[in-house]
């Protein structure tokens, strides 16, 4: 058999791999949502009777706004669950060109996704989301309007807040996982950290209020955040640079054994 041969072959073997691998991922986001669909009634019931939901009305103007309010709910939960299996599916399928010790440390990351998930969705939902509401409440009072809130504005509102803000939470463990995978490392990082800190800025001011105290609020969490996972780069990268002289020392040391 060619060479070329096996080449194609390995190539359709890693494709029909990461066709399986995205499968799993999309049959646990179906079985998230569903999961989602039956708890999304008492967190709606939650929120909905803290502030500033329950201190006005807030209303339906389509027959749909209900259920769509429920597939938000479901969404999120969803997204909550999925993103450390498809961390782990990702870990899967990159582990067969891993020596075991990366294997092993790589894994360890999986489930810090969630718990930055959750990290972020607190911060976006009891830090900005008040913020926000304030700001915009605020404008239409001064312009002396009526606010009459459908229950779609309101929580479109709040979900657009959540989702982007606690999917940035995530920045740490993935440049972790990418640097253990060998893909990043800290010097890159560093070298970056001016774009890294233009766009994170932007990001901060596109999600806060038009106003410099919102947008310090929500930049500077991202801004340490970037920090944070250049630390946390730098001690991978440390770690896998003493690995790989710790194994040439040995191979050498086996060399010179053979050639004795």
């Amino acid at each position: 058999m060619s060479n070329v041969t096996e080449e194609q072959m390995t190539l359709v073997e890693h494709i029909t791999e990461l066709r399986k691998r995205v499968v799993y991922i999309i049959i646990v986001l179906v079985i998230g949502l569903v999961a989602g669909l039956l708890v999304a009634d008492p967190i709606y019931e939650y929120l909905r009777n803290t502030e500033p939901a329950n201190q006005m009305p807030l209303h339906g103007f389509s027959l749909w706004d209900g259920v769509g309010i429920y597939m938000k709910f479901a969404f999120i939960i969803a997204l909550a669950v999925t993103l450390p299996f498809a961390m782990y599916q990702l870990w899967a399928f990159v582990s067969p060109g891993l020596r075991e010790i990366e294997r092993r440390a790589a894994l360890r990351y999986v489930p810090f996704v969630f718990v930055l998930f959750l990290l972020g969705l607190s911060f976006a939902y009891f830090v900005v989301f008040p913020m926000a509401f304030s700001f915009t409440s605020g404008i239409n009072k001064h312009m002396n309007l009526t606010e009459t809130y459908g229950i779609t504005q309101y929580f479109t509102f709040m979900f657009n807040l959540l989702v982007p803000i606690s999917l940035l939470f995530e920045l740490p463990v993935v440049i972790m996982f990418l640097t253990r995978i060998r893909l990043l490392n800290p010097l890159r990082l560093r070298k970056m950290r001016r774009i890294a800190y233009f766009v994170l800025i932007l990001l901060g001011t596109m999600l806060s209020p038009p106003d410099i105290v919102s947008d310090l609020l929500v930049a500077i969490p991202l801004l340490i955040l970037y920090e944070i996972s250049v630390f946390m780069s730098s001690l991978v990268y440390r770690k896998q640079l003493l690995e790989q002289e710790a194994w040439e020392k040995e191979f050498e040391e086996g060399a010179d054994t053979t050639a004795v």
